[in-house]
């Protein structure tokens, strides 16, 4: 059996009898044509090695394994084991699963070389897993991912714009980000409460260095943890006005209107002279959303939005 010979997606799911479940935040993306265009966006070619973070019933799978790619998908509902491996039959055993939960899986060992992600990611784990792409050891080649529209926008928004924050200033400091493709509710079995979109992320030729980066969280935590306040305020554990004077930022800007370059200088110089904000209690590096501070109630929220 080939690719070319399996039955629709819709058949094959109805004939496991598999439902999606909300412990996985399952909503599935079983229209074929939309994959393959996900997939063209990817830019993803002959023999590219890519990892795919809840396969499902393997819609995108199916999609990327005709484009000639290599797949490595990592899935933690253990029912989509035997599902996905006719695929793998299927397609020359260019498909290798996974079990485990993507939050947890080194992907720096499961690849021998360059490797993109693909995903159509569960809501409530969507930003904590951007999160240690960018900055864990695991540096993808790329990235096309889908999350639930509100967290796209807040990935690709530039200075000035509403939904720009902490997520945008850590995503555009090491990736070019583009929103790609939107989806509605109605593109999913089951259909979720809100739509979706994908953001196509591209890395930076020149990548900030790793002490930067956390510089930068640093900075941008205190910067958003007021946004409505004049740097001069917000940073005032950095050294307030004369801080922002030494980075070439005004004092009387607002975190909102600082470009990713400023932040970047803003960090910089805390190397530089050895300043640290005041410690702020924090469940993690980046929020999904607004100002506030990503947290497990946030997480919770995002699952409810999915369900």
């Amino acid at each position: 059996m080939t690719l070319d010979d399996l039955p629709p997606l819709r058949e094959s799911l109805a004939a496991t009898g598999i439902m999606a479940t909300k412990r996985f935040g399952q909503h599935f993306l079983l229209d074929l044509n939309i994959c393959r265009k996900i997939v063209r966006l990817s830019e993803v070619n002959l023999g590219d090695t890519v990892i795919e973070i809840g396969p499902g019933p393997g819609g995108l799978t199916r999609a990327l394994l005709e484009a000639g790619a290599r797949v490595i998908a990592i899935e933690k509902d253990p029912r989509f084991t035997a599902f996905l491996q006719t695929l793998s039959d299927a397609a020359d055993g260019r498909l290798t699963v996974v079990e485990a939960d993507a939050l947890d899986v080194p992907e720096i060992e499961l690849t021998n070389g360059p490797a993109a992600i693909v995903a159509n990611l569960p809501y409530n784990v969507g930003t904590p897993l951007l999160v240690k792409w960018l900055t864990g050891p695991f540096r993808p080649s790329a990235m096309t991912l889908m999350f639930q529209r509100e967290v796209a926008m807040r990935i690709v928004a530039g200075p000035g714009e509403d939904d720009y924050g902490r997520l945008a200033v850590l995503t555009q400091s090491l990736c070019e980000a583009r929103m790609v493709m939107d989806l509605p509710a109605r593109a999913f079995t089951p259909p979720p409460k809100v739509e979706s979109a994908v953001v196509r992320l591209t890395p930076l030729t020149h990548r900030p260095d790793d002490a930067l980066i956390a510089a930068l969280q640093n900075v941008a935590r205190a910067a958003f943890g007021q946004r409505r306040k004049m740097l001069r305020s917000a940073l005032k554990g950095l050294g307030g006005e004369a801080f922002c004077a030494s980075a070439g930022i005004e004092a009387s800007t607002r975190a909102e209107d600082v470009p990713v370059a400023g932040f970047l200088a803003l960090a910089a110089l805390t190397l530089r002279t050895g300043a640290s904000a005041e410690e702020r209690p924090t469940a993690s590096p980046v929020e999904p959303c607004g100002g506030n501070v990503y947290s497990m109630a946030n997480r919770q929220a995002e699952r409810d939005q999915k369900t």
